[in-house]
């Protein structure tokens, strides 16, 4: 399906997977709105700030966006984040709410203040996480809140059953980007241990995959994508090469 002309709403689109598919569908010719907290990173048509874990925000950047863009096509729900690794016994308060409230209720609102926009032969999107399908260890509210987001894309595409719009989720694994910063708190030496010794799956990578399901004929529906480096079988195993 030829994407030019269309338009879309990207959110956590100032890094990353966000970022990368910014740039794919701007080249195929999509107008986009981005959204993100950090502003000046945004790379989009129409670059908004947006806290998607804030309803009075959230609201106000789909309002703009439908204002700047006429009308909405695509929506990909990107924003999301992980806090530490640890056991549960050491959880906090604040990183579960942050957790949460990111990628679950995020989710949820931007669903909702967008899909009444969204046009025949739209497409609703979300990064996933294959700790969405299968828990590792140090990761429980990371782990939950990506399992909820599954279980909302499955619910979802029950309720919309039968209308002209496609719902897609990416769950996505070992990928470089900003998120293991974000995770350990901007320790960069703890983020980058994270890909020592295996060739990560890049954000270009994921965006590619997020293109392929939006360009497949209109009555087809690709359900899921799982998106894994060679070297890794599940959240927690990787294969790692040996340091000389």
């Amino acid at each position: 399906m030829n994407l030019a002309g269309k338009t879309a709403i990207v959110t956590g689109a100032s890094s990353g997977i966000g970022a990368a598919t910014v740039r794919k569908l701007r080249e195929a010719g999509v107008r986009v709105a981005g959204g993100a907290r950090r502003v000046d990173r945004l790379e989009a048509d129409v670059s908004l700030e947006l806290d998607v874990t804030d309803e009075s925000s959230a609201a106000a950047f789909v309002e703009q966006a439908l204002t700047e863009l006429g009308g909405v096509d695509i929506l990909f729900n990107n924003a999301g984040l992980a806090l530490g690794r640890y056991p549960f016994t050491e959880s906090t308060l604040a990183d579960e709410e942050t957790v949460l409230h990111t990628n679950v209720d995020g989710v949820l609102r931007m669903t909702r203040l967008t899909l009444p926009h969204i046009r025949d032969g739209g497409h609703i999107l979300f990064t996933g996480s294959v700790a969405g399908r299968q828990a590792y260890q140090n990761a429980a509210s990371y782990v939950a809140s990506k399992f909820g987001l599954r279980g909302f894309a499955y619910a979802l595409r029950e309720d919309l059953l039968g209308r002209p719009i496609r719902i897609t989720t990416v769950d996505a694994g070992l990928v470089e980007s900003e998120f293991s910063l974000v995770r350990y708190r901007w320790d960069e030496q703890a983020a980058s241990a994270v890909y020592e010794g295996v060739d990560p799956v890049t954000p270009d990578e994921i965006a590619d995959c997020v293109m392929f399901a939006l360009t497949r004929p209109l009555h087809v529906n690709v359900d899921e994508i799982v998106v894994k480096a060679l070297a890794q079988s599940s959240g927690a195993r990787v294969v790692r090469r040996e340091s000389l």
